[in-house]
Order: structure tokens, then C-alpha cells, then sequence
């Protein structure tokens, strides 16, 4: 066999291999995402309302600014902003991988070399986003869940930031969102996603057990009526 036989082959090879690690992933995401956690859990008639949003890849936790079990702007206070003048009313948290989050304000800007680290490990940042009267929509799905359930949540939230006289924080995307230091590696099979879920699941909401993909949090949260 020549040469360059011999390395079309290994390429080939390589690119088989490649591609049976993605079916493979991609099969297990939709498998482990399926499986519910907290399976009995039933959306209360009363209660608290939050958002699990999504931009289609990434998924966040948007909850009242303010309420009786939690005051957000101690740990993620308007001062961090550009505009800390606006009329907030809610705020978005989510953990992801620093370099994908610092360096791709738009996916298009992600490089290989970004994915590449991302995928097998980098430090995680949380991202924190502030809105004014966040309206529902297929990707800002309401969920009420018990005050109870709220109190669980705040507290395994809680465990993703650090003291605010200490952490660093860098620019957010616009004027209205922040990123801050967090505990955590960021891998495949613990991406921002799972995270979100993890955080449902220790709150005792229904979610699916493996959720690396948006979509495997998403479809555990109804669309708003008449979307």
C-alpha cells in the first residue's frame, strides 16, 4: 500500500471513528435526557412563576428580581451593569464554559480550537442577565412551582456563585448582562445545560436525568398555550 493510500485510509478510519462518537452522543443525550427525574412532580396550581429559556443551544433559569424567599440583586446587583438604572423585575442564570462564553457573542464566532477545549474541559463562568417584565414565548417557558420548591432552587443556585467582594466579573454581551467566576469544569458531560437541569432536579422539579442538549431540558418545560 503506497503512502497516500495508507493515509487516505487512517483519515477515513479517523472521520468513521469521529462521526460513530457523535451518533453515539447524540443517542445517548435523547436516551438520558428521557428519563425523568422527580418523575411524580405535578405543576402546581399555586405557586411561583419562573422561565427556563433557551436560545436554541444554551438554557438559563430566569426568576423574580425580588421576592419573599430571595433578593437577587445582593448577589447579582445592577451595579455590575452597564445599565444599572433600568427597571429590572427578573433575572436570567446560567453556567457554561468560559472561553465558549467570553469569546463567542455570536456562534459564528466559535472556533475549533474553542470547541475543542470546551469539550474536554475548561473552567466554567456563570452568566447573569437582567430583564424588565420578560414576556412568555416558546423559548420563555413559564413553570410554577411551590415556594418550597423556589427556596430548594435558590439554594442550589446559591452554590454556583462566590462572595461578591471577591469574585471577578467580566463584560457581559449588552448593557443588561454580566459574567461572573464560578466553581465548576465545563466538559461534555457537563455542559450548561445539564446544569440547568441539575438545578431543577435538586429543586424537585421534573427533568430529564442527561440533558447536555437544550432540547433535553426544553421538552420537560410545556409551550405557552396557542404557540
Amino acid at each position: 500500500m503506497t503512502p497516500v493510500r495508507r493515509a487516505a485510509l487512517w483519515l477515513g478510519m479517523a472521520l468513521a471513528a469521529a462521526l460513530a462518537l457523535i451518533v453515539v452522543f447524540l443517542l445517548s443525550s435523547w436516551v438520558g435526557s428521557s428519563i425523568a427525574r422527580n418523575g411524580d412532580w405535578q405543576e402546581p396550581d399555586n405557586g411561583i412563576t419562573i422561565m427556563i429559556e433557551t436560545n436554541g443551544v444554551h438554557t438559563a433559569i430566569v426568576m423574580p428580581l425580588i421576592s419573599p424567599q430571595k433578593d437577587w440583586r445582593e448577589e447579582f446587583p445592577a451595579s455590575d451593569l452597564e445599565r444599572p438604572d433600568w427597571p429590572y423585575t427578573h433575572v436570567s442564570v446560567s453556567w457554561g464554559e468560559r472561553e465558549v462564553f467570553l469569546n463567542t457573542p455570536q456562534w459564528t464566532d466559535l472556533t475549533p480550537s474553542t470547541a475543542l477545549g470546551a469539550i474536554i474541559g475548561g473552567d466554567a463562568l456563570l452568566h447573569v442577565a437582567h430583564y424588565a417584565n420578560p414576556a412568555p414565548s416558546p423559548n420563555h417557558r413559564e413553570l410554577r412551582i411551590t415556594p418550597a420548591e423556589y427556596a430548594r432552587l435558590i439554594t442550589a443556585i446559591e452554590r454556583s456563585t462566590t462572595p461578591h467582594e471577591t469574585r471577578q466579573s467580566y463584560p457581559g454581551y449588552s448593557w443588561y448582562d454580566v459574567f461572573y467566576d464560578t466553581p465548576g469544569t465545563y466538559h461534555f458531560a457537563n455542559t450548561c445545560n445539564q446544569w440547568t437541569s441539575d438545578m431543577l432536579a435538586e429543586a424537585g422539579i421534573k427533568t430529564g436525568l442527561w440533558t447536555p442538549l437544550a432540547g433535553g431540558v426544553m421538552k420537560w418545560v410545556p409551550e405557552p398555550p396557542g404557540s
